[in-house]
């Protein structure tokens, strides 16, 4: 592999320009995946595909797993925002279930996008590690504003356990419409999912002062 200024043309796609913006080697790295699976598919696969240097794409990218998750850290800013964005007056659960469906609504022309993103996430188990990890970050989002909103420590059992427990009824809600049973929208799935979860939670929550 040589430089991004010596690369030959017969490692790129013929006919593609070079690559320039994280969300075009994202898009690209996912055409590759779903053409020669993620195992197989390396990094200086993606590189070459793009017309870059393996240099150039750790600029964008720490790892092949870290472009699978795209902007996770950009996105939970989003999560929190929401949040905080809901009045004092809606009630604790409301507030999550609104703000996670929103959190997770997209344009119809990214939803194949994201459909594939959250398959390799939910099934490739080399992802699993990262998996485990975000959605820990994830979690203590809702943690957090639980504990906020009952003036309770984020260590807290409540808080704790509303974290845990939406976030439980997320990964099923996206589990439940992966497997295109039913063929529900999404943001439908998570509505019911966190309204069946939030009903027993409220009487907890209610008990703890929110």
């Amino acid at each position: 592999m040589t430089s991004d200024g010596g690369k030959t043309a017969a490692h790129r796609v013929m006919g593609r320009p070079r690559v320039t913006s994280r969300a075009a080697l994202e898009r690209l790295a996912f055409e590759l995946f779903a053409r020669q699976g993620f195992e197989a598919t390396t990094v200086d696969d993606i590189a070459a595909a793009a017309g870059i240097g393996r240099r150039t794409f750790f600029r964008y990218f720490s790892s092949k797993n870290d472009l699978v998750w795209g902007d996770f850290e950009g996105q939970l800013r989003r999560l929190l925002t929401l949040l905080e964005e809901t009045g004092p007056d809606v009630p604790v659960m409301d507030a999550i279930r609104r703000a996670v469906v929103e959190f997770n609504r997209f344009d119809p022309r990214q939803v194949p996008w994201h459909r594939q993103r959250m398959e390799l996430i939910l099934g490739v188990p080399t992802l699993q590690a990262d998996a485990t990890l975000r959605y820990a970050s994830w979690r203590a989002v809702i943690t957090e504003f639980v504990a906020g909103r009952t003036g309770l420590p984020p260590s807290a059992m409540v808080p704790r356990l509303a974290g845990n427990v939406v976030l439980a009824a997320a990964v099923s809600a996206y589990e439940h419409w992966l497997s295109g049973e039913g063929g529900a929208e999404l943001s439908e799935l998570l509505d019911e999912a966190i309204r069946q979860v939030g009903a027993g939670l409220a009487a907890v929550l209610d008990d703890a002062g929110a």
